[in-house]
């Protein structure tokens, strides 16, 4: 190995700045991963519903060994996720409790504040690493598959709680024609690419003389989706189809809108895709497209930037890296890249919708 040349001042100052941010950043992961425990195994939930606990309490409650809920009680209060009454006491006595706030945050599916699939999506990037890293050296990809339950279940909660409470309070409203045509009696609803199905749910919610067909190629996805229309007493208006429709699969058409939701960056043949989607729709129909507000450049220090493109490297490029001619879109889809997608499917106009959301920018194609 070269022998490095002494650095100046000014480096040593940004290789120490930098060996804290990666100290900062592991801190994070490390913090992710507890919260993701906490999740998935309710003890946020029974802290919530029970109040303050011991670790023995909160072992009892919620059925794991009260070692690890020591431990993890310990690490959450070191953190500042729960309060503990008194840090000095007997640790078999000390009692924690997880502020309201907190818990909104943690616990409360249907509130838009509801953080925990952010660390469900961090935990399922992480489980096809090796495979990711082969990728990178042969060019393949790797399948959406691969990142399991963890994947598929934060991707639909990450959306779920905006398209409950936004997507037929807010977003469709504002598209004036739309909302009316909607609102007739055997209006139609396409929703494409809809994965575990709560876009697709909360049109059917919004407009109550609609049917909404939704289509995914993720067979456990449909599951989710299936499983989540019967939940909410919807069964008999939205029907999930598992099938590639993008990829020449048989659909009727003559929808009044079609959809697509954070999906189109994601795909390997977004041409296609495109291309269907104005094959669905009615003559006078209508197609709308909500995917990531990218900035209309690379932006240097742009927090939402940042996170789309770590996003791109772990999950959305690799997905599609899989596929023969794949268009390599990746998560930062400026809109001059969609626009000549949607160009290229035949539509004639792209119009960027002027709803206001810090991540989404809404698409209609004409």
């Amino acid at each position: 190995m070269a022998t490095l040349s002494p650095l100046s001042e000014h480096d040593e100052r940004r290789r120490d700045a930098l060996g804290e941010r990666l100290f900062e950043a592991g801190r994070a992961v490390l913090d992710v991963y507890c919260v993701h425990i906490g999740d998935r195994l309710g003890l946020y939930r029974a802290l919530a519903d029970r109040g303050a606990l011991t670790a023995g309490e909160l072992a009892e409650a919620a059925g794991v060994h009260p070692r690890y809920a020591r431990e993890w009680l310990e690490q959450q209060a070191v953190t500042g996720i729960l309060e503990v009454d008194a840090a000095d006491a007997d640790p078999a006595e000390r009692r924690y409790t997880l502020p309201a706030g907190h818990a909104e945050a943690l616990v409360d599916r249907d509130s838009l504040a509801y953080a925990a699939p952010l660390a469900r999506a961090a935990v399922a990037v992480g489980r096809p690493l090796p495979a990711l890293i082969e990728a990178f050296r042969s060019g393949g990809g790797v399948p959406w598959t691969d990142y399991g339950a963890d994947g598929r279940e934060a991707q639909a909660d990450m959306n779920r709680v905006e398209f409950i409470h936004r997507l037929g309070g807010e977003w469709l409203p504002s598209i004036v024609d739309v909302h009316e045509r909607l609102q007739r009696p055997g209006a139609r609803i396409a929703d494409f690419a809809c994965g575990g199905g709560w876009s697709s749910i909360a049109m059917a919610r919004a407009y109550p003389a609609a049917r909404v067909d939704g289509f995914d190629a993720d067979a456990a996805s449909i599951e989710l989706a299936r499983a989540a229309a019967q939940a909410e007493g919807l069964g008999d208006r939205v029907r999930f189809h598992v099938g590639d429709v993008a990829g020449g699969e048989q659909a009727s058409s003559g929808y009044d809108l079609v959809t697509v939701f954070e999906a189109i960056h994601d795909m390997a043949h977004p041409i296609e895709a495109l291309r269907a989607m104005r094959a669905l729709a009615a003559p006078d129909g209508a197609v709308l497209v909500m995917d990531e507000r990218t900035n209309d450049r690379m932006t240097i220090g742009d927090p939402v930037e940042q996170y789309l493109y770590g996003s791109s490297v772990t999950v959305c490029l690799p997905t599609a890296m899989g596929e023969d001619d794949s268009a390599m879109t990746g998560t930062v889809m400026r809109p001059d890249t969609f626009r000549s997608y949607a160009l290229a499917a035949g539509f004639a106009d792209v119009e960027v919708l002027g709803i206001e959301h810090r991540f989404f920018r809404f698409y209609r194609l004409r």
